[in-house]
C-alpha cells in the first residue's frame, strides 16, 4: 500500500517500514494530501478514496452531547449531497461514531479513519467526536458547505488514518460586543464559524466606555441608558462629538435570557465563554449610568461615548479627556462590583471571570482628594499602586463567587497580585513572561500576532486601523517563549476588537484567513507547522468559504510595500510577496497593469513627475488580490 504522511520526520520514521520513500516527501510537496487547518497531530493518507452510497447512514452513542454534532452531519449532508441520509441509534453505518477508552486522546482528541469500508471516528469523550466531525467535514468536497444541491459533484472522501489531539486547552477568540453592538443570532454565527477551526473559548467583552451589554437586574441602569449612544458613520475615535438634541438608540444588550441561551448554545458546541466586565477603565457607559460611581465632579453631565476622541495617547500612555474609570476610593464601586460579579458568575458556568484592568488612566486620580487619602491611608506610593489595590480587592470579590480572576497584563503593574490570578498577555509578550515567572497562569493574545482587528496588508487598500498584523505574523505565534515553563500557559487567542466593526461581514472579513493561522498555532504540533503548506490550505480553504458565502480578505496576495528617499530627495518603492509564487507588476502612468506590465524586482526608482502608482499581483496569467493605489503623497509620507 502506497502511503503519505502529514507528519514530520520523526513521524515518519514511525513509517518507514511501510514506505521506503515516504522520508522524500514533505509538507510542501504533498499537493495530494487533504487540506485540513488546523494541521492533524498525527495523519497517514493512504492511496484511495470512499465514494459516499445513495443512503448515508451515521451511527453513534446516544449523547445528547452529541447533539450538534449528529444535526450538523445530517444537515450538510442532506442540504449538498441531495442523497437520503439517516441517523441510526446503533449497527454499522456508513460514518460511525464511537467512544473508546484511550488515555494518550485526552477529553479532545481523536481517530479518524477512512477506508473502504467506510468513516470511523473514535473518541474518549463527545468534545473529541465533535472535533472529528469538523475534520471529516474538511475532507469533503468543498460542496459540503452549499446551501442546496450540488450538481456534478463526486462526493468522495479520501482514505486517512489520522490521530489527533491540541496542544493547548485554551484556544480562544474574542468577540468586543461593546464598541458596536452584534445581535444574539451574529453571536450564535461567530460561535459556529470558531468551531469549525477546534478553537473551544469566547471571551466575550460585554462592557466598555461605548456600552454595557448585559442585563443587570440590580442596577437596570446599565442597559437603560449604558446600552445606547449615538450612531455615527466613519473612523472611529475621529468621529465628531454628539449633539445634545441627536438620539441615543445605536446599540443594544443582552438579557439574562439571552445569556443563558447563548451559554447553551455555546455548550453544545463545546465552547466555554469568559465573560469580560472591564473595570476600572474603560467603565464610561457605568459611569454614565450610575455617576456616583466616580469621584470626578462633574460626572452626572456625562455620556456613553458614541466613538469621539476622549482618551490622549500623546504621552505613551493613556490621559483622559474625560475620567473614564470608577473610583478606587469610592466604596459605593464594591459594593457595585460585588453585585455586578455575583449576577455575571450565577450566568455564566465557566470557572474565569475577566476584569479587563487595561488601558487606566490615572491623570485624575493623581490629582484626586479622595484617592490621595486612600494612597495616604494604605500605604501606596503611586497610582499604580492604587489599581493594584482595587484588583486585590477585586479578586476578593470574585473569589467570593466561586470563580477566578483573569485580567490583561497591566494588573502585574503596582506589584501584590493574588497568587491565583491568571494573566492575558496582550502588549506583546512581556507581561505573560514576567506573570509565568511570578507563578501565574498565563494566556497568549500578543497584539503583534492575534489582534485580527488590525490591518492585514498594506493601508492603501485596508479598512485604517493604526497598524498592520499580516498573516504571516499570525502564523508565527507561538504561545511558548523560550524560558517559560509550558505548564504555565493555558494557550492562547485572536482577539477581535470591534471599534471599526459596523457588521458581521467586515467582522468575518478581518477575522479569515488570520484566524487560520491561530488556530494551528493553539492546536497543531509546532513542528507540524509549515508556512508553504499552510498557504496551500488556506487557499482551498478559502475556495471552500466562496461556496459558503463566507467574507475573506485577499490581502496576502497583496504587496508589501516599502519606500525610502535618497540623499537627493529621490524616492524608490521595492515590492515583496509575502506568499510565494507570485509576480507583482507596476504602474507609474495612471493606467492598470496586468501581468504584461513590468515586474517588480528590486528598488524600483518612482518617476520625478509620477503622481500615482498602481501595483497588482499575478500568478501566471491570473490576478490575484487587488489593485493597491498609492498616490505620491502617501509614498513621501512613509519615507520619512
Amino acid at each position: 500500500m502506497e502511503l503519505y504522511s502529514t507528519k514530520q520526520p520523526i513521524f515518519m520514521k514511525k513509517i518507514i517500514t511501510l514506505v521506503g520513500f515516504a522520508l522524500c516527501l514533505s509538507l510542501t510537496t504533498s499537493a495530494q494530501n487533504p487540506s485540513i487547518i488546523p494541521i492533524p497531530s498525527q495523519a497517514v493518507y493512504p492511496v484511495g478514496k470512499f465514494t459516499l452510497p445513495a443512503s448515508i447512514s451515521i451511527s453513534g452513542p446516544s449523547d445528547s452531547h452529541l447533539k450538534v454534532a449528529y444535526s450538523t452531519l445530517l444537515s450538510k449532508l442532506n442540504k449538498s449531497t441531495g442523497r437520503q441520509v439517516t441517523l441510526k441509534n446503533s449497527g454499522s453505518a456508513t460514518i460511525q461514531l464511537s467512544q473508546i477508552n484511550k488515555p494518550s486522546l485526552g477529553a479532545e482528541g481523536y481517530e479518524l479513519q477512512v477506508n473502504a469500508k467506510g468513516v470511523s471516528i473514535k473518541a474518549n469523550q463527545a468534545a473529541g467526536l465533535f472535533y472529528g466531525v469538523q475534520t471529516l467535514l474538511q475532507l469533503m468536497p468543498k460542496e459540503i458547505e452549499s446551501k442546496t444541491v450540488a450538481i456534478g459533484v463526486q462526493w468522495a472522501i479520501p482514505y486517512v488514518q489520522i490521530t489527533d489531539t491540541p496542544r493547548f486547552a485554551w484556544r480562544g477568540q474574542m468577540f468586543d460586543v461593546a464598541r458596536h453592538f452584534f445581535t444574539k443570532e451574529e453571536v450564535k454565527q461567530f460561535i459556529d464559524d470558531m468551531v469549525e477551526y477546534k478553537y473551544n473559548t469566547l471571551h466575550f467583552h460585554l462592557t466598555d466606555d461605548e456600552g454595557w451589554r448585559i442585563e443587570i437586574k440590580s442596577y437596570p441602569n446599565l442597559t437603560k441608558k449604558g446600552a445606547w449612544n449615538v450612531k455615527k458613520v466613519g473612523r472611529f475615535t475621529s468621529f465628531s462629538k454628539p449633539e445634545p438634541n441627536e438620539p441615543r438608540n445605536y446599540g443594544g444588550f443582552y438579557t439574562q435570557e439571552d445569556i443563558k441561551e447563548l451559554v447553551k448554545y455555546a455548550q453544545d458546541r463545546f465552547v466555554n465563554i469568559v465573560p469580560e466586565v472591564d473595570v476600572p477603565g474603560h467603565s464610561m457607559a457605568a459611569i454614565a449610568s450610575y455617576p456616583e460611581l466616580s469621584c470626578t465632579p462633574g460626572a452626572d453631565q456625562y455620556q456613553v461615548i458614541s466613538g469621539e476622541p476622549f482618551i490622549d495617547w500623546s504621552h505613551g500612555h493613556p490621559e483622559a479627556l474625560q475620567d473614564n474609570t470608577l473610583c478606587p476610593a469610592n466604596e459605593k464601586v464594591y459594593t457595585f462590583l460585588d453585585k455586578v460579579m455575583g449576577e455575571v458568575a450565577s450566568l455564566f458556568p465557566y470557572e474565569y471571570i475577566h476584569m479587563g484592568g487595561d488601558e487606566c488612566p490615572k491623570n485624575y486620580w493623581d490629582k484626586n482628594p479622595e484617592i490621595l487619602a486612600l494612597r495616604a491611608r494604605e500605604g501606596l506610593k503611586n497610582s499604580q499602586e492604587v489599581q493594584a489595590y482595587f484588583v486585590r480587592r477585586l479578586e476578593k470579590i470574585i473569589t467570593s463567587k466561586g470563580k477566578r480572576m483573569l485580567g490583561w497584563d497591566e494588573i502585574l503593574e503596582g506589584g501584590g497580585l493574588p497568587k491565583g490570578t491568571a494573566v492575558m498577555s496582550w502588549r506583546g509578550i512581556k507581561g505573560g513572561v514576567e506573570a509565568a515567572k511570578l507563578g501565574h497562569e498565563v494566556v497568549m493574545t500578543p497584539n503583534d500576532n492575534v489582534y485580527v482587528d488590525l490591518m492585514q496588508g498594506d493601508r492603501a487598500i485596508e479598512p485604517p486601523v493604526y497598524r498592520t498584523v499580516r498573516l504571516t505574523d499570525s502564523y508565527a505565534f507561538n504561545p511558548v517563549p523560550v524560558g517559560v515553563d509550558a505548564k504555565l500557559v493555558k494557550g492562547g487567542q485572536a482577539n477581535m476588537w470591534s471599534e471599526q466593526l459596523f457588521n458581521y461581514r467586515h467582522l468575518q472579513y478581518m477575522m479569515w484567513p488570520r484566524a487560520l493561522a491561530i488556530s494551528e498555532s493553539l492546536w497543531s504540533p509546532n513542528e507540524n507547522k509549515n508556512w508553504n503548506n499552510f498557504i496551500t490550505r488556506v487557499e482551498d480553504h478559502m475556495a471552500r468559504f466562496d461556496v459558503a458565502d463566507k467574507k475573506y480578505a485577499p490581502s496576502m496576495y497583496e504587496a508589501i510595500v516599502n519606500v525610502t528617499k535618497n540623499a537627493k530627495g529621490e524616492l524608490f518603492v521595492e515590492l515583496k510577496n509575502e506568499i510565494s509564487g507570485l509576480a507583482i507588476h507596476y504602474s507609474f502612468d495612471n493606467s492598470y497593469p496586468d501581468h504584461h506590465y513590468p515586474h517588480a524586482n528590486g528598488l524600483i526608482a518612482v518617476p520625478k513627475d509620477a503622481e500615482l502608482l498602481r501595483i497588482v499581483s499575478y500568478r501566471g496569467n491570473k490576478m490575484m488580490g487587488r489593485t493597491i493605489n498609492i498616490s505620491r503623497a502617501d509614498l513621501e509620507k512613509r519615507a520619512k
